[in-house]
């Protein structure tokens, strides 16, 4: 049989299979092609501090993480968002992703990877950068648009958090306005935002009432440095420290330099 005998014959076969009803693929076939190329997002249903959520991960990393209503609107919603199918797992959630749901100031997000596909090298930036902030504590948009090397761009920045196809695992909820309130978040609005904070540790009205007042810093008079209000922690600082700066500019000037741990803004 010559070559192009062979190739004929194959094509009939495939073609012949096709057109047959009763020679379907098996429902598990595509998800195995997928998952074999490297291309499938499977998904776990899992309790979280904001209640039901779901977990998709490709072989890359964490690929979204909603609220959504029911298993069908969620992948509804994965592939119009990530344009690609998604699959229920017959497997337990990574044992980190567990961890994280029923402590989110858990540390075990370092042991997580993400598949951010999709999203610009800016948004990228904004949400790793997001994932450096510790639990318990707070960062303006300023500072990560300052940190990754944009300082202008805080609009933008509180666009991509918005876009945050993973909340909760990479905390979007740890970023407030400048003026201390709480604002918007994707998983539920400033409400949700404001539990999730108090759940951490965070006490969004004591952050709000020193906004409120125009204090921006608190001072260490120990160590002379000053820090976002929720540096350490809010309890370590807010209550133990009393030297309440307006700017940057105004600790610098009475001496105070800016903290190493939260890197405040220093002018």
């Amino acid at each position: 049989m010559t070559a192009a005998t062979r190739s004929f014959d194959t094509s009939g076969v495939l073609r012949a299979l096709r057109e047959s009803p009763s020679h379907r693929a098996p429902a598990s076939l595509l998800p195995a092609v997928l998952a074999r190329v490297g291309l499938a997002d499977r998904y776990w249903r899992l309790d979280s501090p904001v209640g039901t959520v779901y977990v998709a991960a490709s072989p890359t990393g964490i690929s979204m993480v909603s609220r959504a209503k029911s298993a069908r609107d969620f992948e509804r919603s994965f592939e119009r968002l990530r344009g690609r199918p998604i699959f229920a797992a017959t497997s337990r959630p990574p044992a980190a992703v567990r961890a994280l749901m029923k402590n989110l100031k858990r540390r075990d997000r370092a042991k997580l990877q993400f598949d951010l596909r999709g999203l610009s090298e800016f948004e990228r930036a904004v949400l790793l950068k997001a994932l450096e902030i510790p639990g318990g504590e707070v960062r303006p948009y300023s500072w990560i648009a300052r940190e990754i090397g944009h300082p202008e761009a805080v609009r933008a920045v509180g666009t991509a958090l918005g876009k945050n196809p993973v909340p909760l695992l990479i905390p979007c909820h740890r970023v407030v306005r400048s003026d201390g309130s709480i604002g918007q978040y994707s998983m539920g609005g400033s409400r949700v935002k404001r539990a999730l904070l108090e759940v951490e540790g965070v006490e969004p009205k004591t952050i709000e009432d020193l906004g409120a007042r125009g204090i921006r810093y608190l001072g260490n008079e120990k160590s002379r440095g000053y820090c976002y209000p929720t540096c350490g922690g809010t309890h370590s600082l807010v209550r133990s420290n009393k030297v309440p700066f307006h700017s940057a500019r105004e600790a610098l000037a009475a001496g105070y330099h800016p903290c190493e741990d939260c890197r405040p803004a220093a002018a």
